[in-house]
């Protein structure tokens, strides 16, 4: 059965009169009694008794409208609950982030949004970069709060929220670390530590390239899982790694030293999120978090 079929027997049913029913449905009363005539000859027996007077079911029809009512209720209740879902802004909205200045940035901006859809709950929680991707795609976060870029078909990036300077890090006993700046054709004097192999090619090259901008071939050190875990290697000396200015003040070791860069762009940070799971939330977030300064 079609649903609008289902609709118009249900409605009927209910209402035992055809241009009733007609103006509920916003149809003709003619198309009304051609759908209850198909499903009539479909079914093999009337489901109506039809007089000049009154409309009633006949048993076959009254247990046909028993049988189908809870199915139907039970699936208007699921699209009800999925439209509200996509387009409005209430119920829980889960984020993700990785690394502190990340979550701070996502406090200021649920303060702001919480404000705007009081109805609506932020919960947000830290991952580490190597899982990210792979829990968002499992729909444990909506979103993420990440460092760009993430340029894989399945994903959405939204507007940059964080632009930051980007520097080098590498061990306070390094030849590096009593240099004012470095430029990215130094990232070929020293190993370069390796990203999670999880991340996409775009997001580790960006931080471990392959070669420097005039082609010198640059090597890879050890790969980690965990931010933490290269700057242990990076204080232990086996290598280098690019970082964001925003690790001087959420991450200062006393075996670590950050280096500016003076020609390597900035890093930026965004929200991204499945492109089938856009919802009105995510977007209204995204628009908060925009206006969060």
């Amino acid at each position: 059965m079609e649903r609008y079929e289902i609709e118009a027997f249900l409605t009927l049913a209910e209402e035992l009169h055809f241009g009733r029913t007609a103006e509920r449905l916003h149809v003709t009363t003619a198309r009304v009694s051609q759908t209850i005539s198909k499903l009539e000859r479909r079914v093999g027996v009337p489901l109506f008794e039809r007089t000049s007077r009154r409309v009633a079911l006949t048993a076959i029809g009254g247990r046909l409208r028993d049988d189908l009512m809870p199915a139907y209720e039970q699936i208007e209740a699921g699209l009800s609950r999925a439209i509200s879902a996509g387009r409005g802004i209430t119920g829980e909205l889960r984020i993700g982030f990785v690394g502190a200045a990340a979550g701070q940035l996502l406090l200021q901006a649920t303060d702001r949004f919480r404000g705007r859809h009081p109805d609506c709950e932020v919960r947000i929680r830290e991952v580490q970069m190597g899982e990210a991707l792979e829990r968002l795609r499992a729909d444990e976060f909506e979103t993420l709060l990440v460092c760009f870029p993430l340029q894989d078909a399945d994903l959405t990036m939204g507007p940059v929220l964080l632009s930051e300077p980007r520097m080098l890090a590498v061990s306070s006993r390094h030849p590096f670390a009593r240099r004012e700046s470095v430029s990215i054709e130094d990232l070929s004097r020293d190993k370069v530590l390796q990203a999670p192999c999880s991340l996409p090619d775009p997001w580790r090259d960006a931080r471990s390239p392959r070669r420097t901008p005039s082609g010198r071939p640059i090597e890879s050190g050890a790969s980690a899982e965990t931010f933490q875990e290269i700057l242990t290697l990076i204080g232990a000396g086996h290598g280098i790694f690019p970082v964001g200015a925003h690790v001087t003040r959420y991450y200062a070791r006393p075996d670590v030293a950050y280096i500016p860069f003076d020609d390597a762009p900035p890093l930026e940070w965004g929200l991204v999120w499945r492109t089938t799971g856009a919802t009105a939330r995510i977007r209204a977030f995204s628009d908060a978090a925009a206006h969060t300064g």
